[in-house]
């Protein structure tokens, strides 16, 4: 369900930087030798800038499909080329597997989607610095 709120900048700068603090420790983390807990942190990262880009703009999504909606949302607003969504909304069905079946991801997934991972987090990271 998406709600009119405030518009709160220091929100969103404080989930681009928790964003940020995240990227950083995987960078220093051999990101294969933990790949559930990678495309989980992962995930965590374009999660905060989607929501930062809502505070933004004075949106906060909640209730049951919150970040499903999130996420359509987002890459909606700001045209972002369907097939990212597609494999963002597939990183979140991956995430709630991993936290609640134990669902497991391989080295191979990571190694071969990482480049589009960060694609992705780089260029909504660029939304968010030209709307704050």
């Amino acid at each position: 369900m998406i709600i009119k709120i405030e518009a709160d900048l220091q929100k969103a700068k404080s989930l681009v930087n928790m964003s940020k603090i995240t990227l950083e420790r995987l960078k220093k983390t051999n990101i294969l030798e933990y790949p559930s807990n990678s495309l989980i942190d992962y995930y965590d990262c374009i999660h905060k800038i989607l929501e930062a880009l809502c505070f933004i703009e004075g949106i906060k999504i909640k209730g049951e499909g919150a970040h499903q909606e999130l996420i359509d949302y987002v890459f909606k607003k700001y045209q972002i080329m369907d097939s990212d969504r597609i494999f963002v909304q597939e990183m979140r069905d991956f995430r709630n597997r991993i936290s609640y079946e134990g669902f497991t991801i391989t080295q191979d997934y990571i190694e071969r989607n990482l480049n589009k991972i960060e694609s992705i987090i780089v260029r909504l990271s660029k939304l968010v610095n030209l709307s704050i």
